[in-house]
């Protein structure tokens, strides 16, 4: 649960850094350190989701395609 809570600590950091870039209002050398941030954040978001991906596939026996049991298809 806790990685669960890093994740999102780390999305609304990146969205208020996201927030403050837009905004124009920081130095140039703010703004790098800033964006660097961003980046930093950004990676281990993505690391985290492909982990969250991996751990799925693991336990759906899948590689990201699931298929439905005949009782869950619909047709038109």
């Amino acid at each position: 649960m806790s990685k669960g809570i890093h994740f999102e600590q780390s999305i609304t950091e990146l969205e208020e850094i996201v927030r403050q870039l837009e905004k124009g209002e920081l130095s140039l050398e703010e703004s790098l350190k800033q964006f660097e941030k961003g980046i930093s954040l950004a990676r281990r978001c993505q690391n985290a989701l492909n982990q969250a991906e991996q751990k799925i596939e693991t336990l759906t026996g899948t590689d990201s395609n699931i298929e439905l049991d005949s009782d869950e298809q619909t047709s038109d």
